[in-house]
Order: structure tokens, then C-alpha cells, then sequence
């Protein structure tokens, strides 16, 4: 997983600006006379920093700090209150657990007044500066034909925030595709001319990396500090998945990542049960509302878990279980996508589905091994089959544990069509490629964001 360098600032700047806030809280609430009447030890520096944690691991949660926030500022701001809402509910039950380091709830209050402020505030500036070249880093792309044109077909906004491309230079065999005032005479030397025109990175695009490959010139930039980037593993840092259209078999095969440890594997399933088992205990009461509200609505002698056969690791076929959201006989006509709207759908199961109620049966499936916590979402063999046949790479997302959750599900909504399978697929490549327990939790974490605002439900 690739961390912005923008983004970072963003996290440290914001982290302490919240533990200037109960400094600021506690000046103007105690005229600033004495700051160590705040607590009860005289110190506010460890409920400042407690409060800031909770703040920086809420903003997380409701997606403040991925790459893909589109939101208008109205938007964020109500991101920002709800962050700020948590990490105070969070602060209460810790100030209940350590009441040495508690302070009271006007002060509280004024505290998550003042780092609504604040964040709001860094919020309009950073997009300023974000929206200029400051954190921008210049890329020449080596290359002009079918494959440099991909880099123009970025369209969103998360998606180039963090480079420049300075222009495109064609290479010998190059059926150009850019357009003319993208182009760049061909350097005579390409090292000298990078280093006056500040290129901090270079993009090989060439079509046919047969011809003409400028290794010396390529050898004397890179030793020179200027970065040499492939042009899948640029798009797959810049974009997050892994671009499909651009892909070679070497790429993978020789390339950094798919890969995990023994150790890895352990910490992955020690992580899975003990995580199921506490959320099961936890999610009880929610699951037998749940199982009460399907029986009223279509009789007490309806089902209330539906099974469905899915594919997992290595091809493996299993039992999916999940509340049944929809009518008894839905699929008497035979598997078929699920549909915006979808007539099949009951009150109960629309209700289950917006908030992603109905899923929680599946963490008997993540007790079992049969799935994990975060993965690629299991699907159907029929469409399986299908699928395999017309995307390239297809089979290659079974090659880990299917999840409940999953990078492809928090990037890209709800999909019913091969284009959308497609789509998620270089997402999901992107994750069996640089999975970790460290991507697994920071997905964890921001599936909240998709519970909270319902995206992606269907």
C-alpha cells in the first residue's frame, strides 16, 4: 500500500492541530489562567494526545484521508463533524476508564468545537495548495503511443493530485497517440535535459521496448536520483489497482509483491477468529432482531438465512451465509445479477442491505477459514465461469480468501455487469498483490466510511 506524501502532511498537520485543541479549549474556558485546573494531575498533555488519536483514527474511518475523497466541502465538513463526534464519544468511555486523565464536559465540548474549526480551516487550505504543483511531482513520460496515451485517459481528480506529467517524447516504433502539444522534441541528451527541466520521475511508456531502449541515458538519470517507473506499476501507485490494459504476464511474475508469509498467514487467522468471535458475541442481539424482523415480514415459517454456493481460495466452492434479503423464490428463474432497485428485494432485506446487517451471518463463514475479513467478494461459479472466459487474469483474484470486505468494494460501488467485474478486478489485483495486515486493518477501518454513508449497497 502506497502512502501520498500530501496525505501524510495532511494526517500530521491535523493530528496537531487536535492536540492544540484542548490547550486552546482549556485557556479560553479558564480565562488562561491556569491550563492544569483541566485535569484532575495538573497535566493536559495525555488527554490531548488521547483525544488526538481518537481524532486522527475517526477521520480515517469516515474516509478524511483516502486518496478518492470527492466530496464538496459540505460534504467534508459533515465528515468532519461526525470524525470529531466519534472521537469525543471515544474520549468519554476512556476519561470512564481513566478518570485521572478526565476532563469535563463544557471544556469537552468547547475542545470539539475548536478542532471542527480547525480541521475545516486546514481542509480549505490544503485543497488549495493540493490543486497547485507544491506536492506535485514533475513526470516526463518515455513513450507516445497506445500505452502513454493511457495516462491521459485520468480522469479523476484523486488520480493525478499527485504528479505533473511535464510532456511525452516519443520512442522509435511509437504509432503516436498523444496529442501534438503533449509532444517533446526527442532530447539529444535525455539526461541533461531532465535535470534542467526538474523531472523528478520518468515513465517508461514504449510500445515496443525492443527498439531503441535508451538504457545508457536511462542509467545516468536514475543514478542521478531521477526515478525510473515502469508505466503498470506507476498506474497501479497512482491509481490503486492494477491496470488491465497495460499489463504483461512478466510484470507479474517478475514483479514486487503477491506474496505472503507463513508468519503473515498465522497473524491473518489469528486475527480472523478472535475478531469473529468478539463480533459475534457483540452483533448477537443486532442478528436476532434481524432474524425477528424477516420472520414477521414473510411468515414464521420462512427462511431467515439464505446459503449460496461461491468460489473461493484456489477454486474451492463454499457456503455463503447471509440473512435473506429477498423473496423465497428470487432466483427460481435461475442465477442472475442483482439490480438497482431490484423488485426481489423485501422491506426487511432493503433495510438489511443499506446497512449491511445481512452480511454479519458471514462471520460464521470467517470462523470456519472459509473467508476472511478482507478480500476479494466471493461470487457465484456460474458467473465465475462466465467471467473467466472473457477477462483476462480473472482467476488470478482466487488465489487468496475471499472477504466480507474488500479494497475493490470500498474504491468502486456495486456492480452488475462484466464491465463492472472488470473494473473491480484491477482492484482487486492491486490487493492480492500488496496485501498485509496493515492494508487489512486500514480497510478494516474505512469500510466504516461505506457502512455510515451506505455506498455501494445494492
Amino acid at each position: 500500500m502506497y502512502l501520498k506524501v500530501p496525505i501524510v502532511l495532511l494526517a500530521l498537520i491535523e493530528g496537531s492541530l487536535l492536540v492544540f485543541a484542548p490547550y486552546l479549549a482549556a485557556a479560553l474556558r479558564f480565562d488562561g489562567t491556569s491550563i492544569q485546573e483541566a485535569t484532575e494531575t495538573g497535566r493536559l498533555l495525555p488527554t490531548a494526545l488521547l483525544f488526538a488519536v481518537f481524532g486522527l483514527l475517526s477521520s480515517f474511518a469516515v474516509g478524511l484521508y483516502s486518496v478518492r475523497q470527492r466530496s464538496t466541502f459540505a460534504g467534508l465538513l459533515v465528515r468532519i463533524i461526525a470524525a470529531i463526534a466519534s472521537a469525543v464519544a471515544m474520549s468519554i468511555l476512556a476519561f470512564y476508564l481513566l478518570p485521572a486523565i478526565a476532563i469535563g464536559r463544557g471544556l469537552l465540548a468547547i475542545t470539539a468545537a475548536i478542532a471542527v474549526v480547525l480541521l475545516a480551516g486546514t481542509r480549505l487550505l490544503f485543497e488549495r495548495i493540493v490543486d497547485q504543483d507544491t506536492f506535485r511531482r514533475r513526470v516526463l513520460v518515455f513513450g507516445a503511443g497506445r500505452r502513454a496515451a493511457s495516462l491521459l485517459e485520468l480522469r479523476r481528480r484523486s488520480d493525478t493530485r499527485g504528479f505533473r506529467i511535464v510532456g511525452f517524447v516519443a520512442s522509435e516504433g511509437d504509432a503516436v497517440s498523444v496529442p501534438d502539444e503533449r509532444l517533446l522534441p526527442r532530447p539529444d541528451d535525455l539526461f541533461r535535459w531532465s535535470v534542467g527541466a526538474d523531472v523528478d520521475e520518468i515513465v517508461v511508456a514504449m510500445d515496443d521496448r525492443r527498439r531503441a531502449f535508451p538504457m545508457h541515458e536511462f542509467l545516468e538519470c536514475r543514478m542521478a536520483g531521477i526515478d525510473i517507473c515502469e508505466l503498470p506499476t506507476f498506474l497501479e501507485r497512482e491509481t490503486g489497482k492494477v491496470r488491465l490494459d497495460v499489463l504483461n504476464p512478466s510484470w507479474i511474475i517478475f514483479g514486487e509483491g503477491f506474496r505472503a508469509s507463513p508468519l503473515q498467514r498465522v497473524l491473518e487467522r489469528g486475527f480472523d477468529v478472535l475478531a469473529s468471535l468478539c463480533l459475534l458475541v457483540l452483533a448477537s442481539p443486532l442478528m436476532l432482531c434481524a432474524a425477528v424482523a424477516i420472520r414477521i415480514e414473510d411468515g414464521w415459517r420462512a427462511p431467515v438465512l439464505y446459503r449460496q454456493r461461491r468460489v473461493g481460495r484456489f477454486g474451492e466452492t463454499f457456503d455463503v451465509l447471509k440473512f435473506r434479503s429477498m423473496s423465497v423464490d428470487a432466483e427460481k428463474g435461475g442465477a442472475v445479477w442483482a439490480a438497482k432497485n431490484d423488485p426481489r428485494v423485501t422491506r426487511v432485506g432493503a433495510v438489511m442491505r443499506k446497512t449491511r446487517i445481512d452480511e454479519l451471518p458471514q462471520l460464521v463463514n470467517v470462523l470456519r477459514g472459509d473467508m476472511s475479513f478482507v478480500g476479494p467478494r466471493p461470487e457465484r461459479p456460474e458467473f465465475v465461469a462466465q467471467l473467466e472466459q472473457t477477462i483476462p487474469y480473472y482467476r488470478e483474484r482466487h488465489t487468496v480468501k475471499p472477504g466480507i470486505t474488500g479494497w475493490a468494494q470500498l474504491c468502486y460501488p456495486y456492480g452488475s455487469t462484466e464491465k463492472d467485474a472488470l473494473e473491480k478486478l484491477q482492484y482487486d489485483l492491486y490487493y492480492v498483490k500488496n496485501r498485509s495486515l496493515l492494508f487489512d486493518l486500514a480497510i478494516l477501518v474505512q469500510t466504516v466510511e461505506v457502512v455510515v454513508w451506505g455506498k455501494g449497497a445494492r
